[in-house]
């Protein structure tokens, strides 16, 4: 699998954040080493996704990403239910893309949340 670079990973973001529309609540995208989550996000708007997710799968950065905007799009913290129907949706309706696991692990799904040993999303 090729790593995209971060330009293009910032643009899939930026093309995510549209179809959700939260763009204009986003402060900033980062990308860093991160050891136990594949992403976070603030309050104030700042997105910080782990460094290995550029030579993930595509499907599964658009997870990791969709994951992200719906707790920017809700205001919360929650992964209830309205937050796990968000999310199945926009990926169902907008890419047809189904949830894969990143390369090398194992055992990444759960319940319909990214899970994984040691690594899940905020």
């Amino acid at each position: 699998m090729r790593e995209v670079s971060r330009e293009v990973f910032k643009e899939e973001v930026l093309a995510w954040a549209r179809r959700i529309g939260v763009t204009d609540r986003i402060e900033e995208i980062c990308l860093r080493y991160m050891k136990r989550k594949w992403a976070s996000c603030s309050s104030r708007g700042r997105l910080t996704f782990d460094i290995a997710l550029l030579s993930q799968p595509a499907s599964f950065r658009a997870e990791v990403i969709v994951h992200e905007l719906i707790h920017l799009k809700l205001g919360n913290g929650s992964h209830g239910r309205l937050f796990r129907a968000l999310v199945k949706a926009y990926l169902q309706n907008s890419t047809g893309m189904k949830s894969q696991e990143p390369e090398g692990l194992a055992g990444n799904r759960y319940d319909g949340e990214l899970k994984s040993s040691g690594k899940g999303v905020g």
